[in-house]
């Protein structure tokens, strides 16, 4: 007879075989989807370069001191800002097109493990920590740099669907989603200084073998995530389904068609589980390292560069998807197109805004008294660094829309390779802008900060103004509502 342990090994093994194969499946379907391959495979490719680059060249520097202790803060910040940054991962196909297919909870949790390097805060983390090693130890020490990484990956991944679990479970379960990031930070802190002195100190076999347990943790990680993904599965996603029962009150109309839209669009933002989510967390995590570091004013400059451009990958890259199918019915009201592109630019911009000063007010709690020059750049640098974001984000929503459906807790607006595309170059501008700024503002030379500032916010208004010009085009207007519309 077959014992009843047997029977259930057997149907673990043949549910992990069915995923993988569903996995494989689903990531030949996504690759058949993408329009542009040539620049995809180029984007890949140079993703592959500058990783052996960053895991490479650091090997020959010469290393201060202080960069050896930098190294298990650098280990623990990839795993907590991982997990801090997880909520059950990507999809790998969207919820209304898994709708018709038997995907299983274990397949939707390998997928987003397999889309997790394609973000630019994990390529970013993943990059520094490889030049790291390398700078200390050299190549001999990447194998525990790519394990640790790994680890990290299926680590977030587990916090994540534990996360939304407890999230699922009720509102007596909410503290604990809060909790679990900075459990799972101090328990990782720790590991790191472990892992951290083997790198420096030791040899060949310890080397070897710290990356073997590595390895092993981050194999249990994953089948302990996958439980958590079949346990999430089983319960009712609460946030989405109490945001769209909801019944709101009436107010008193508008008087004007820009205060009409602004008031649709924001509720277009707040009403939807991942921009309200991302919102509060772009918002509050910066602004809470900043305030837990106690970092100076020429840093906080940096600040708000950072919030921006993490913001407008909430939607702001493909603005118009937040209307989805109802964009059709948002062109048959009698308002003229510029009208549309001032309340969608309005709406993205005070949020962008407001969430940077949230930061910066967390920032500088224990910033110290700023000199005029200090002050005068950080208000300057989150002006001009939300200006920029949203001309990109105008100019990207237009050329390159998407069919995105924002009700799900895990979309994203873009396919994952544009929005590392789109992530990378936001990052690139906001952060010379803000060193720009931050430079000036050390030198005492105020005039010259508001010089640049004004030419930087004379191009943002100028690509602004060109956006609302060219959504006024009904060709353009109609190729991307039919798009949008579309999914």
């Amino acid at each position: 007879m077959v014992s009843a342990g047997h029977r259930s090994r057997s149907g673990a093994r043949g549910q992990w075989r069915r995923a993988l194969r569903d996995v494989r499946h689903l990531l030949a379907f996504r690759a058949a989807t993408v329009r542009r391959r040539r620049a995809a495979g180029s984007a890949l490719a140079a993703i592959g370069v500058v990783t052996v680059l960053a895991a490479v060249l650091p090997a020959g520097m010469r290393v201060d001191a202080d960069l050896g202790r930098m190294l298990a803060p650098g280990l623990a910040g990839v795993a907590v800002g991982a997990a801090a940054a997880g909520g059950g991962g990507r999809e790998l196909i969207g919820r209304d097109a898994a709708a018709v297919h038997p995907i299983s909870p274990v397949s939707d949790h390998l997928g987003a493990l397999v889309l997790a390097p394609l973000s630019a805060g994990w390529l970013i983390q993943a990059w520094a920590l490889l030049g790291l090693v390398a700078a200390l130890s050299g190549v001999r020490a990447q194998g525990i740099a790519v394990a640790w990484v790994l680890m990290a990956t299926a680590l977030a991944q587990a916090v994540g669907w534990t996360a939304e679990w407890l999230r699922r479970r009720g509102p007596g379960w909410a503290l604990g989603r809060f909790v679990l990031p900075v459990v799972v930070g101090l328990l990782a802190a720790p590991v790191a200084a472990v892992v951290g002195r083997i790198v420096r100190t030791g040899g060949p076999l310890s080397l070897l073998a710290t990356a073997a347990a590595l390895l092993a943790l981050a194999v249990g990680l994953v089948v302990l995530g996958a439980r958590a993904a079949l346990a999430t599965s089983r319960l009712v996603p609460r946030d989405e389904g109490r945001l769209e029962s909801r019944t709101y009150a009436l107010r008193t109309t508008p008087r004007s068609d820009l205060a009409v839209l602004r008031r649709i669009d924001r509720g277009s933002v707040w009403r939807s589980v991942p921009l309200r989510r991302g919102t509060w967390l772009l918002a509050l995590a910066p602004g809470s390292i900043a305030l837990a570091g106690g970092l100076s004013w020429s840093a906080l400059v940096l600040m708000p560069g950072l919030v921006a451009s993490g913001c407008v990958l909430l939607f702001g890259v493909n603005l118009w998807c937040l209307d989805g199918r109802g964009l059709l019915w948002r062109e048959t009201l009698p308002v003229p197109p510029r009208t549309v592109v001032a309340a969608r630019t309005w709406v993205l911009a005070e949020l962008l805004l407001g969430a940077g000063a949230v930061t910066l007010l967390l920032g500088a709690v224990r910033a110290g008294r700023p000199t005029a020059a200090e002050l005068l750049a950080v208000v300057l640098a989150l002006g001009v660094v939300v200006g920029q974001a949203v001309s990109a984000g105008l100019r990207w929503s237009a050329a390159h829309p998407h069919a995105v459906d924002l009700r799900s807790a895990r979309a994203t607006p873009a396919p994952p390779l544009v929005m590392v595309g789109y992530s990378l170059r936001l990052a690139v501008a906001t952060t010379v802008t803000g060193v720009l700024l931050g430079g000036l503002a050390e030198a005492g030379r105020t005039d010259l900060l508001l010089v640049l500032a004004a030419a930087l916010g004379a191009v943002s208004a100028y690509r602004i103004s060109r956006a609302g010009r060219r959504w006024s085009d009904p060709v353009r207007r109609a190729r991307v509502v039919s798009i949008v519309s579309a999914g």
